[in-house]
């Protein structure tokens, strides 16, 4: 174990050990994964990442609207929306895509090594980050002002940490091993100190490694049963409770079990994505966010163009849902299962003036983390 990796599990150890992360130490810190064979597609990561970016670019310009709303002010949006002078219909980054890509650059420029300090002042020192939540940027004023990265984490249940933890499994594709339990959490927990959130966070990345080897959708029970199974001693007995509409009141409990319960439910009843999301409500609250996102997958996995539209239009917070589904489709499909239009009119920034630059960040981790020439 290298430097960097063993401070990282000595932090890690001491957090648990003082409480001072909100998690429960939970089985999949033991789980070792094998590496990534020699005939593995890393068409399937770029898809993983673009699908991230392109979701969250479809969404962000009608972010907030209650569905029927945007409806009727857009109809239903299968392309980007025009959003500039120039009349374009391109896709422009979020917050989403700004910190999920920031993420994978800090990673390609420490060597694969998760460093949570360099991270940390990555997020601070980049720039302008546009819709920026409020967690976020409690994360970033405790921060700047001193404070470590590992205490500057505000305890919020909000879908921020989520949203961007895909990149975190890239560099552990060639060797595997327990490494990214660590990374996860610890990243994670920087701007999101919360049982819902961390755990929420490790069940993905767990679900994204299974999803990048798979040669068909999975049964559409598979994506709750597989989350209540990587979550639920992870997030232990800790309640969550909705906090608006019709299901107020009428839970208080883990996570995990309100998405067992409620989307088996759902998908019993038949209900399509904006029924069910109108009963649970689809905000930045992972109450919201989590059961949104696998039951668009329950429903929509095997077409990852349906996927995104129904994330996009049928839910609150659809610029985050779409690109925590878009990442899981992308997982799935590859880039070659995404709308080649789509790939096309994202016009690639994390800034205000470097156009491609999501492409070109994509390029550089496959060539510093795979070996392979089959990346399209």
């Amino acid at each position: 174990m290298n430097e960097s990796r063993q401070l990282n599990a000595t932090i890690l150890r001491q957090l648990f050990e003082t409480k001072a992360i909100r998690l429960e130490r939970g089985a999949i810190f033991d789980h070792e994964l094998a590496s990534k064979g020699p005939d593995f597609d890393f068409d399937r990561v770029a898809g993983m990442l673009l699908g991230a970016a392109i979701g969250d670019s479809l969404g962000n310009t009608s972010e907030s609207r209650l569905p029927l709303v945007r409806h009727q002010l857009h109809g239903e949006i299968r392309d980007y929306l025009v959003r500039d002078r120039t009349g374009s219909a391109m896709g422009y980054p979020s917050d989403d895509t700004q910190l999920t890509f920031w993420t994978l650059e800090q990673l390609i420029d420490d060597k694969g090594e998760f460093i949570p300090e360099h991270l940390a002042r990555k997020f601070a020192e980049s720039g302008r980050i546009y819709g920026i939540g409020r967690t976020m940027k409690g994360f970033l004023d405790a921060f700047k002002s001193g404070r470590p990265w590992y205490e500057s984490g505000p305890h919020s249940a909000g879908n921020g940490a989520l949203m961007r933890i895909a990149p975190i499994l890239i560099p552990h594709l060639r060797h595997g091993g327990t490494d990214i339990w660590t990374d996860t959490a610890l990243s994670a927990m920087m701007t999101h100190n919360d049982h819902a959130s961390t755990s929420s966070c490790l069940a993905f990345t767990a679900m994204l490694w299974e999803l990048l080897d798979m040669k068909t959708p999975p049964d559409p029970a598979w994506w709750p049963k597989r989350y209540a199974a990587l979550a639920t001693d992870l997030q232990g007995n800790i309640g969550y409770s909705p906090r608006s509409g019709c299901m107020k009141y009428s839970f208080d409990g883990p996570l995990h079990q309100f998405v067992s319960e409620k989307l088996a439910w759902a998908y019993g009843e038949n209900l399509s994505v904006m029924e069910a999301c109108e009963i649970w409500h689809s905000g930045a609250y992972l109450l919201e966010t989590v059961p949104s996102v696998l039951y668009i997958l329950m429903r929509h996995a095997h077409d990852p163009e349906e996927a995104i539209v129904r994330a996009v239009n049928d839910t609150m917070d659809n610029d985050t849902i779409a690109s925590i589904v878009g990442a899981a489709v992308g997982a799935l499909h590859g880039k070659r299962g995404i709308p080649a239009r789509w790939v096309a009119g994202l016009t690639g920034r994390m800034a205000a003036s470097d156009d491609g630059k999501v492409f070109s960040l994509i390029e550089e981790a496959r060539k510093q983390f795979w070996t392979c020439d089959n990346f399209l």
